[in-house]
């Protein structure tokens, strides 16, 4: 063979390994979701929805009562009684779903917060005694994988000291506890900026959802604000975890994007970023309805 000739072949060989190597690295994401505030008739029992083989992080929502020396309060609609903060036993059925999920390698976390003023932190002291009890109750024994931060209401105060709480029971118990934040697409986030920016975060699954237009995309103006925001969040969030794109799985929701849009110009563009880590869906029961994430999981 001529020496141009090989010259070119060896050029054409590592581009294509290039290639082949982006294309690894970019169907390599996950997909997200959140489970617990409908019937179990509505959105399944939480064993059946890791059965789809469609979720690698399912956050239970939510555990609404916390801080200021109130007892935790984990509401889970419809599933099984309302948890009280010292014990399971209500719920029975609902751990041995979780030991059947985490089996299948789904990561599950007890996610913070929600729509209900029923939480808050009202100081420094106060944050550590909410991850003392997170770690006694849901942590220590290894029910959950970790912590999810999903904060809408209250003072944005003090979830930084919280971050660095739980990852310190962690480290000195030698377990992995992770943890997510939600935070809204208009960057930084009131309620989250602050602990987001500890770096603490394995996960962040920003809302492009229910929010702002300035962030979210639009079907009359395509994904241009999308972007703009997704960049910023890329370029300036100092979390070494993996960033999502969250969107929801219902055309009811505002920021709702098509299978077709996600699949062949969002995903394609997002998921080039080095700090991708796929798709966070809101939620189980509208992508049970829709059956979204199964349009989208070969792309993510």
């Amino acid at each position: 063979m001529a020496p141009l000739a090989k010259l070119v072949l060896a050029c054409l060989m590592i581009f294509l390994s290039l290639t082949l190597t982006r294309n690894s690295e970019a169907s390599s994401g996950g997909i997200a979701t959140y489970w617990g505030q409908y019937t179990e008739e509505a959105e399944g029992s939480l064993a059946e929805i890791c059965k789809t083989k469609n979720y690698s992080y399912i956050n239970i929502a939510f555990l609404n009562q916390f801080g200021s020396g109130q007892p935790l309060g984990l509401n889970i609609s419809g599933h099984c009684n309302v948890c009280d903060g010292n014990s399971l036993s209500s719920c029975v059925r609902f751990g041995k779903d979780i030991e059947i999920c985490q089996s299948m390698g789904v990561k599950i976390l007890l996610s913070l917060g929600g729509p209900y003023e029923t939480y808050s932190l009202s100081s420094e002291s106060d944050a550590e005694d909410v991850a003392n009890q997170l770690w006694e109750t849901y942590l220590k024994d290894n029910v959950y994988d970790g912590i999810d931060f999903h904060i809408e209401n209250g003072a944005p105060l003090y979830y930084d000291y919280l971050a660095r709480s739980l990852k310190k029971y962690g480290n000195d118990n030698n377990k992995t506890v992770y943890l997510s934040a939600a935070p809204r697409c208009l960057y930084p986030d009131l309620y989250l900026g602050r602990a987001i920016y500890t770096g603490l975060f394995d996960f962040v699954w920003v809302q492009f959802f229910n929010t702002s237009s300035a962030c979210q995309y639009d079907s009359t103006t395509g994904d241009d604000v999308l972007m703009i925001s997704w960049n910023a969040w890329t370029t300036l969030i100092e979390a070494p975890g993996k960033l999502f794109l969250g969107v929801p799985a219902s055309s009811d929701v505002s920021g709702y994007i098509p299978p077709d849009a996600m699949n062949h110009k969002i995903l394609p563009e997002i998921n080039e970023t080095s700090k991708y880590g796929g798709v966070m869906v809101w939620n189980s029961y509208y992508d049970l309805i829709s059956d979204f994430s199964s349009s989208i999981i070969e792309y993510v």
